[in-house]
């Protein structure tokens, strides 16, 4: 490993839902052999045991309460990231539509943004972390390396997430798009650290582009921001 991998960085990549954000940032993680954070799924997770819980998704005082006593790992596995909440794996279940529907609610929540937003941050004091979500580069990880800003047109995010939910097909790819289309709403229009593109973030559209394609661009950029950020300290 040469000194431009040694050296390491932070890379925020944020984006709407279904814009690939969490397959790019695990393979371009493993490119450049960092940790890779999905955020997504920790907001996936305290939507489960609310919902599990019967707790109301706009009750925050309560949701909140909740994010505070689950202790959330993220741990590598084969295909994705295993999360482990309390101890148990509940990574099969953070995919539903039920989920889908009810996370942008919960991740409005100030208590649980503040929450999720401090064990994100405490993941990444050592470096080497390539984190996605939506507020990463201006909220969580303003600081970060390199900031990317993922996005695709909606009928390809709509088609990608139509193919991830399986089960519950039997919701239309034009029903999806509209769904996805008020996500990137209520995602945009949070009071707290809404979805948006950081001003020193590079936009990057995936749409009718391969993963490797998209994975490949932002490692080449990694590269670049380590290899002047080297050379700075020498």
């Amino acid at each position: 490993m040469d000194a431009t991998h040694s050296f390491r960085i932070n890379i925020a990549i944020d984006g709407p839902a279904g814009a690939g954000k969490s397959t790019v940032a695990r393979k371009v993680a493993s490119a450049l052999r960092y940790i890779y954070i999905d955020t997504g799924a920790m907001y996936r997770a305290v939507t489960l045991k609310a919902l599990e819980s019967g707790i109301s998704t706009d009750d925050d005082s309560r949701v909140g309460q909740l994010a505070d006593e689950l202790d959330i790992v993220l741990l590598p596995g084969s295909e994705s990231q295993q999360v482990i909440v309390n101890g148990e794996n509940v990574t099969s279940r953070l995919r539903t539509l039920d989920i889908n529907r009810n996370v942008s609610y919960i991740a409005r929540l100030s208590r649980v943004r503040k929450r999720m937003a401090d064990l994100q941050r405490r993941m990444a004091l050592e470096k080497g972390v390539v984190m996605d979500g939506r507020d990463i580069g201006t909220h969580v990880l303003p600081d970060a390396e390199l900031k990317v800003f993922l996005t695709a047109s909606p009928r390809e995010r709509a088609e990608r997430r139509f193919k991830e939910l399986e089960a519950d097909a039997n919701l239309t790819l034009d029903e999806l798009e509209k769904e996805i289309a008020e996500r990137d709403r209520l995602d945009q229009e949070r009071e707290i650290a809404p979805l948006r593109q950081a001003e020193d973030a590079r936009l990057l559209d995936s749409t009718g582009k391969t993963v490797d394609e998209v994975t490949e661009e932002i490692v080449q950029w990694g590269l670049a921001a380590a290899r002047t950020l080297l050379a700075e300290e020498k």
